[in-house]
């Protein structure tokens, strides 16, 4: 029985109902993306999508910097909104499974306290030192540097904000990210929703009892 554990829900719709055959990624074009993006500042290639596609920009957050190079990049290389392309046929689903799909949801208060903690664990256990080598060695070419956390390190090595402030950013920054996470999930089909988390015992419970009676 194959169990798939994350939070990234695009990753999980490629894997279970494929995605629409876009044109290939141009390393060219993504470097001068991101390159006008850090020249014009926070939120240029958000407004840029949103000239070329406003319904895929409504659905990217204007700090993912990644996701909004590919998006920009498909509608660009093809001459289509992106949107279009992923209302087109041709997609191949996942054959030959049955699908249980379970969700974690606790309350609010708790999972931000958590992310909290974890988020500033990241730092106990060297996250500044760690974004100072890969910055020394590649500098802004690592695009993994515009992910959480390292971003706000980034911003902190170059004198931007002080350590508190950097913290509190990357805490944050988690935080929205798993409200996204959980209204992007809360679209999707037929999730049963536990509301605790996965290291509790009644949700592990509830989950294998959910196993037993839809599988």
């Amino acid at each position: 029985m194959p169990i798939v554990v994350g939070g990234t829900g695009l990753y999980l719709r490629a894997l279970l109902d494929g995605l629409f055959a876009g044109p290939p990624r141009s390393s060219e074009l993504r470097q001068r993306l991101l390159e006008t993006g850090q020249k014009n500042g926070a939120g240029y290639l958000h407004r840029l999508l949103r000239r070329i596609d406003a319904a895929a920009a409504a659905g990217i957050h204007a700090n993912d910097t990644a996701k909004l190079i590919r998006a920009i990049e498909v509608c660009l290389a093809s001459r289509h909104k992106i949107t279009d392309l992923w209302r087109q046929r041709g997609r191949d689903p996942l054959p030959g499974f049955r699908l249980l799909r379970l969700g974690l949801n606790p309350a609010r208060n708790l999972l931000y306290s958590r992310i909290n903690e974890r988020a500033a664990r990241m730092f106990d256990r060297g996250l500044v030192e760690e974004t100072r080598r890969v910055l020394d060695r590649y500098g802004d070419r690592a695009l993994a540097l515009n992910s959480i956390g390292y971003k706000q390190v980034v911003q902190f090595l170059r004198g931007h904000c002080e350590q508190a402030m950097m913290i509190s950013a990357a805490q944050q920054a988690h935080r929205n990210y798993a409200k996204r996470q959980l209204t992007w999930f809360r679209r999707e089909p037929q999730v049963h929703w536990l509301a605790g988390f996965g290291d509790d015992a009644a949700m592990q419970r509830a989950a294998i009892d959910l196993v037993a009676r839809e599988l």
